[in-house]
């Protein structure tokens, strides 16, 4: 049984962030920001995270909000692809 099929690919999980580099060809580093509660003080908390993310065509550059879906590896970090730019960077 192979999980190629759309329901297993509507399972993937999607992530929204701000690309912070676009120095690699084909490769985005993107920074999601969640937030967390802190079990003894109580105090809401804002954690970032990065991601490498796989950009095939290179259309999304430093500064933009994108939404990222997790993938097969395709590298020893790549386990996410850009699947679509929400907001472009002010230039």
């Amino acid at each position: 049984m192979t999980n190629n099929t759309p329901e297993s690919r509507s399972k993937r999980k999607v992530l929204r962030g701000v690309v912070v580099s676009d120095r690699m060809p084909k490769t985005r580093v993107v920074s999601v920001e969640h937030v967390v509660n802190h079990a003894f003080y109580n105090k809401t908390l804002r954690r970032n995270h990065k991601f490498y993310a796989h950009d095939e065509a290179n259309e999304s550059k430093s500064g933009d909000l994108v939404e990222i879906t997790s993938m097969r590896p395709l590298s020893a970090l790549k386990r996410w692809r850009v699947s679509k730019i929400v907001e472009k960077a002010a230039q």
